[in-house]
């Protein structure tokens, strides 16, 4: 993988990607337009931050490092044919690994390509065009690059904070920033973000309501930070609260009411949707969303192909599930015997011959009314943030640093997650229930890891207790008797978790094109 200075450079020289001409989702190549002559309408703005939701620059993250980061290195899923993979679930990740390097890669990418997205609109934006289009169109891309930089920070604590790409051509050797003003780089892309964008728009793009959102998620991984002893900050815990129950009280947005159906093609972004990348079909290799290649059969994929990567729920992750969770249990991973009808329904449907993931296996072209779709392209617009994903982060800010806690909000948003699943309403939270929730709803969305770094913040002992107390090994399942029997591998010697275990190193091919990314962070601000 090129280091992220050299892939900056080349972007800079790309232009601005543009987006459609017909379709928020037709992208054409960033090398069609020059900024010279780009940037000259409304319309021209529209298309450049189109072109921020998915395509090549989110490729590398999403595809490579997202779902595998999010779910196998926390003790959610396993797979055991590829080193890389087997290198997370066991915790002895090397520099060289492929799936990290990856992940830092993909997501400078997209910090790249918001740059310079953001900069050609200041620089060379028409000046007919009035200064609230231009902010709301900047407000989409620092959005974007907030979400890209949260998870960087999430993930490898310390990294380089980049607004310029120019500067790079003479200064390509970057040290890293402190954790504290990375997250508080988001949080002014945030902040203007929610200020400049709509409160409504055309489906798929983001509002004032998204932007909301993450600043309360945000917020919230920011109260950890830096404290110990099992308490957060309560300054950090109360703007958490407010930005999250501003989305849950006032944006008039509620939940889809079927789970299953959050992951069905047909209901792409729907309204609980916040943010999601608007991958589209036949757009080839390294451009659209190849997470079909999870699929567990060939059967069920686009031309009968690409079912390479099954990933496996781990005997853990299955005891999350109660018996009344059958709604959330079955559209996340499938069980021995498990029927699903829209799945190859020309051919009869599909029965599940042992557990594996579910959720964004999506089916076939034919299924989907896709004539172009592969298994490089599946048209499922995954959401990164959900009106649910709000819904429960207020009520953990509303437990805050309390023990339990029986607020009527709190169980309100709470309850509404587990009623739409089918589940008793809790009668009271606590931070394991809140863990524990948020596993279940969130699972293969590669959210698990983030969950337990954001608790790391705050009480690394008791992250630190989760990691190694989990069953991580695969099981089977008989249907006749609705038996789940652990297996006996692992997949391999699991090192056992430390508090350093929760951040990434930093991949071996951009230390050494950067040496001072290994020296210690230094503050932006």
């Amino acid at each position: 993988m090129r280091p992220i200075n050299k892939i900056i450079v080349t972007l800079l020289f790309a232009g601005a990607m543009a987006g459609c001409k017909k379709s928020f989702l037709d992208r054409p190549s960033n090398s069609q337009i020059s900024s010279n002559n780009f940037y000259q309408t409304p319309s021209d703005l529209r298309l450049a931050t189109a072109s921020l939701y998915g395509g090549s620059e989110w490729w590398q993250w999403h595809n490579q490092a997202a779902l595998t980061i999010g779910d196998v290195l926390s003790g959610n899923a396993y797979f055991g044919y590829w080193g890389d993979l087997v290198q997370l679930y066991t915790r002895t990740i090397t520099g060289q690994n492929a799936i990290v390097t990856s992940g830092w890669t993909g997501l400078y990418n997209v910090i790249a390509q918001c740059n310079t997205v953001i900069n050609a609109i200041h620089q060379q934006a028409a000046s007919s065009i009035p200064a609230s289009v231009k902010d709301a169109a900047v407000a989409e891309a620092r959005f974007i690059r907030a979400m890209a930089y949260y998870d960087l920070a999430v993930m490898w604590g310390a990294v380089p904070i980049i607004e310029d790409n120019t500067k790079l051509i003479d200064h390509p050797l970057l040290n890293r920033n402190t954790v504290a003003d990375v997250y508080k780089f988001i949080v002014n892309d945030l902040g203007f973000a929610a200020q400049n964008l709509p409160g409504s728009d055309v489906t798929g793009r983001v509002t004032t309501w998204s932007a909301q959102g993450m600043l309360g998620k945000v917020y919230l991984t920011m109260a950890g930070w830096g404290q110990s002893g099992g308490t957060r900050n309560q300054a950090l815990l109360d703007s958490a609260k407010k930005y999250a129950g501003n989305v849950c009280k006032n944006s008039g947005l509620s939940l889809l009411p079927s789970y299953y159906n959050l992951f069905r093609a047909q209901y792409n972004d729907n309204p609980e949707s916040l943010f999601a990348l608007q991958w589209t079909a036949g757009v080839g290799y390294g451009n659209g969303n190849d997470w079909l290649t999870f699929s567990p059969s060939n059967d069920i994929n686009p031309q009968k192909n690409g079912a390479w990567t099954p990933l496996a729920p781990t005997y853990d992750f299955y005891l999350n599930y109660t018996s009344k969770d059958t709604i959330r249990r079955k559209a996340t991973i499938m069980l021995t015997g498990d029927y699903y009808p829209e799945l190859n329904a020309a051919g009869g449907g599909y029965t599940a011959s042992s557990p594996v993931m579910k959720k964004h296996i999506i089916g076939n072209e034919k299924d989907n009314n896709a004539p172009t779709m592969d298994i490089w392209s599946s048209i499922e617009h995954n959401s990164i943030l959900r009106l649910a994903d709000v819904y429960l982060i207020y009520a953990e800010a509303i437990l805050g640093n309390n023990t339990t806690t029986t607020d009527p909000d709190a169980l309100l948003y709470f309850n509404k997650v587990r009623n739409r699943a089918g589940v008793d309403p809790a009668p009271m939270l606590g931070i394991d229930t809140v863990l524990r929730e948020r596993r279940v709803e969130f699972a293969f969305e590669g959210q698990y890891w983030m969950d337990l770094v954001r608790l790391s913040y705050y009480n690394p002992q008791k992250a630190v207790n989760i990691l190694n107390n989990q069953q991580r090994v695969t099981f089977t399942y008989d249907p006749n008797t609705g038996t789940a029997t652990p297996g006996t591998s692992s997949g391999g010697s699991i090192v056992p978790a430390t508090i350093s275990s929760f951040t990434l190193e930093i991949p071996a091919s951009e230390l050494t094109a950067d040496p001072k990314l290994a020296q210690p962070p230094v503050p932006y601000y």
